[in-house]
């Protein structure tokens, strides 16, 4: 077993609740299932948080929540916009049994953790401190009288690294051949909502995921000695502004086949 699953595991266990962070744009892609199951296993309570909400219609996110709350409790908000916020509170107020509650941040690395855990500490907070027995990965905050909560490693699911990268998992930094994963998610993109993101950077009509890098390589001016085209860099702009929200394209339940009318 990893680092990063020991040391989760040993949050979990520590934890009252597990607040599951996930990204609003794709929901479904960006759950972590074995952290679910492990919460489960360990008789733990789980919320999904659906963060990021500012960059999805509000009925699209409303969709989402019926499919997770046929098995969770969901709530969305957006952390940037410190929208919906207080009612990650009184959720995790109305779930507490004790009139202390320790809750535990998990999720994908990338989905926003450190944004909700800076909304739960906010000015209530008094400082942190290792957790005893964790790395310096896990820390455990106090976030008011009744709340503490506690940070968790990032842990990187399986898969194959095209997968990772739509995740948001990977950075493009850390590619040695961004262009393979940046072409998957353009063909994600484009299949979705080719209209979008060809306005997001300003392109006319592109015959395939690697005609789009070679038209951004020659709008953004980004070349090699030479004078060839930089596809290289065009496909780490692209994974970036992904991962940063600056794509304006989500994804609903239709999308996966999931219904929610009978929710």
């Amino acid at each position: 077993m990893r680092k990063e699953w020991r040391i989760l595991i040993r949050t979990i266990r520590r934890a009252d609740i597990v607040l599951e962070v996930v990204d609003a744009r794709d929901p479904y892609n960006t759950r972590d299932r074995t952290l679910e199951r492990t919460v489960e296993k360990m008789g733990k309570k789980l919320i999904i948080v659906i963060n990021k909400a500012d960059l999805v219609p509000r009925e699209v996110l409303e969709e989402w929540v019926k499919i997770f709350r046929k098995k969770y409790y969901t709530v969305y908000l957006s952390a940037k916009e410190r929208l919906g916020t207080s009612l990650l509170w009184k959720v995790i107020r109305r779930l507490s049994d004790n009139e202390k509650v320790t809750v535990a941040v998990a999720g994908l690395p990338n989905v926003g953790k450190s944004s909700i855990i800076n909304i739960l500490k906010g000015s209530h907070s008094v400082g942190t401190s290792p957790t005893p027995g964790y790395t310096k990965t896990s820390t455990i905050l106090r976030a008011s009288r009744w709340l503490r909560v506690i940070d968790t490693p990032g842990v990187i699911p399986k898969g194959d690294q095209d997968e990772l990268v739509i995740k948001s998992v990977l950075r493009p930094e850390s590619l040695d051949d961004p262009v393979p994963p940046a072409l998957a998610l353009i063909k994600k993109l484009l299949d979705k909502n080719p209209d979008e993101l060809l306005r997001t950077y300003k392109l006319d009509k592109v015959d395939d995921p690697y005609h789009f890098l070679e038209c951004l390589a020659k709008r953004r001016g980004l070349l090699l000695r030479g004078g060839e085209l930089n596809i290289e860099e065009a496909a780490r702009i692209v994974i970036r502004d992904w991962q940063r929200g600056l794509i304006k394209i989500f994804f609903t339940p239709s999308d996966y086949g999931l219904d929610t009318s009978s929710s």
